[in-house]
């Protein structure tokens, strides 16, 4: 039986986006919620959501009955407590990424995401982003061949974000692979399966305000003979890129989250590439909530399958932590994908 979606929206920073695929989508909006009463408003008056419909307390979307479906976009230490509040008030729930920060975190959200029995979706935006989505429908179609290296980056700058201890970002908490690096991460687990094992090292020499590495390169050892590679860096002086290559028998994409075309090659009978690569034509669209949220709905409305679940969420926050630990360590880490 279908459901009607009635969404309450919590955090209006990253929630004005999630707020705009529930507008597209066509959900009823309940509630919208931040605890600035400034962004409050300005998100009202952007929107046209009436006055009564705002709210600085999230306790007031637990309490309407109304509303069957959450948004989260709050910072990401607070996504534990306010997503399993919500599963135990029987919402269904969108949770921005990462899933949480620590194991121990996203573990008590995916056993209450089982327990609730409601649509729990961590918003993986990758796996929504054209570029990335035609790599995915290469790859799966064979016309690469066999993959044996993978390889993506978070390339982004900081230093304006963490200059403000004020800002939730710049908690030492949030380490750079875990906040952002996760994108990369995810996007790599999606594209060919859950990196078995990682080995990181990590410098710090562009963010004098964090404790943490805010470079990171790691190598992966992911199923079926596949290498890979991600690097982490917020503290880099260029734009923001999640610049992606996939290496296979038979061709290789060259690609990003920014740009408007990817590059594929493709060998010829004899096994030899082009000299020039065949290009393709995208809409950017590096953050597409509307899609995002049109998924998240659907799986509400059919009672189909998330594909970024709770535990899939979990699973690349697993990933990350085990770079971290690797990068500290300087040994070779396995990560632990047990939620039980």
């Amino acid at each position: 039986m279908s459901e009607k979606i009635v969404v309450g929206i919590i955090g209006l920073e990253f929630g004005r986006a999630h707020l705009e695929g529930a507008l597209a989508y066509g959900a009823e909006i309940g509630l919208i919620c931040d605890c600035d009463e400034k962004s409050l408003r300005f998100a009202g008056e952007k929107y046209d959501i009436p006055e009564e419909k705002w709210t600085l307390d999230y306790h007031d979307i637990i309490n309407n009955k109304e509303i069957n479906a959450v948004s989260i976009g709050i910072p990401d230490q607070l996504h534990k407590q306010v997503a399993i509040e919500m599963l135990e008030a029987g919402k269904h729930v969108l949770c921005e990424k990462p899933l949480a920060l620590t194991k121990e975190d996203v573990t008590e959200i995916v056993r209450a995401a089982k327990k609730s029995n409601r649509k729990f979706m961590v918003g993986q935006i990758c796996r929504f982003t054209p570029s990335f989505v035609k790599t995915k429908e290469l790859i799966d179609n064979g016309t690469l061949g066999e993959i044996y290296f993978v390889e993506s980056e978070y390339a982004h700058d900081y230093m304006n974000i963490v200059s403000n201890k004020q800002n939730w970002r710049s908690d030492d908490a949030r380490h750079g692979v875990i906040g952002g690096g996760c994108h990369a991460v995810d996007l790599l687990r999606w594209l060919v399966g859950d990196p078995e094992e990682v080995f990181a090292y990590g410098t710090h020499k562009c963010l004098p305000t964090v404790t943490y590495d805010d470079s990171t390169i790691a190598i992966m050892k992911f199923p079926g003979d596949i290498a890979g590679k991600v690097y982490v860096s917020t503290g880099c002086k260029r734009d923001y890129t999640m610049r992606t290559v996939i290496y296979g028998t038979k061709g290789t994409i060259i690609c990003d989250n920014t740009s408007p075309t990817m590059q594929l090659f493709v060998a010829d009978e004899n096994g030899v590439a082009p000299e020039k690569p065949e290009i393709i034509e995208l809409e950017i669209n590096n953050h597409n909530f509307v899609k995002e949220f049109e998924v998240f709905a659907d799986a509400i409305v059919n009672d189909t399958v998330v594909a970024t679940s709770a535990e899939e969420g979990a699973k690349t926050v697993a990933a990350c932590i085990a770079i971290v630990e690797s990068a500290t360590t300087g040994k070779i880490v396995k990560p632990d994908y047990n939620f039980d």
